[in-house]
């Protein structure tokens, strides 16, 4: 059995067998209502909602593993892939947490943070993230170097901010985290749009609303998908309604041990 299947049958509830036979019907080209309907022998009688989820999480995990392998590939192509580095790629469970990994590795332009590791200031960057009782106007100006462009004290520490932030943005964990807090706290709000009030007068209900996306119902969500399309409605995405303790700065902060000494 493959583990894509065992996954399936632990996800469905199903016995192992009667995974492999739907996935084998699948693959011959079957339609979910011919198995749903005249193979219930083959597939110990899987209903149709059973069979529409398998199809679904089959497209998905094949992709996954296939994505999988492409990015050990490109790593390893790289030099970069170690043991510790090919076990989390490899227990990577879902795309989202598969690509966070993958992206201090994605192939991409210069950033500011790569012009900057290359003007030498990766050393200001960990020395500041590590003693935060460090001055940094002090400690960039030794870091001054107007070969590479770095000709003030500002320069050396614009650079080493870009190299933290991109570290901080490549943080496969602390990325999950914020995600998972985004799309749970966060708040889809809604407006009218200047001057549509008459016309878009159906969606009065949205013209100043906020909710919790985590408690949005999907028939509101739709609606208030459509007024934004008919150019009634202009939505936002907006985090916590007030960021206080629980905010995301201060999470960064607490991920990287980071204090803030005045």
């Amino acid at each position: 059995m493959t583990a894509i299947a065992e996954r399936l049958s632990k996800e469905l509830s199903a016995k192992p067998w009667q995974i492999e036979a739907a996935i084998a019907l699948l693959d011959e080209g079957s339609t979910v209502p011919f198995i749903a309907r005249y193979r219930k022998e083959a597939t110990g009688a899987l209903d149709d909602a059973q069979l529409r989820k398998l199809e679904e999480r089959l497209t998905y995990l094949r992709e996954l593993e296939e994505r999988r392998r492409t990015i050990l590939e490109s790593i390893l192509a790289q030099g970069k892939l170690n043991s510790s580095l090919k076990q989390a790629i490899l227990d990577a469970d879902n795309k989202a947490r598969l690509e966070d990994i993958y992206l201090p590795f994605k192939p991409k332009r210069r950033t500011k943070a790569q012009i900057a590791i290359e003007a030498g200031l990766l050393e200001l960057a960990e020395s500041l993230l590590k003693n935060p009782t460090l001055d940094p106007k002090s400690q960039a100006a030794h870091f001054i170097n107007p070969e590479k462009k770095i000709n003030d004290v500002d320069a050396a520490l614009e650079g080493a901010r870009a190299i933290l932030v991109e570290q901080f943005s490549e943080d496969a964990d602390l990325v999950g985290v914020l995600r998972n807090i985004y799309w749970t706290q966060s708040f889809l709000c809604a407006k009218a749009r200047k001057g549509k009030e008459s016309a878009g007068i159906k969606y009065a209900d949205y013209f100043d609303f906020s909710q919790p996306i985590a408690k949005l119902p999907s028939h509101r969500i739709l609606a208030l998908m459509r007024g934004e399309k008919e150019e009634i409605l202009d939505l936002v995405l907006r985090a916590e309604q007030e960021e206080g303790l629980g905010g995301y700065q201060t999470r960064i902060a607490s991920h990287f041990k980071i204090e803030d000494r005045g």
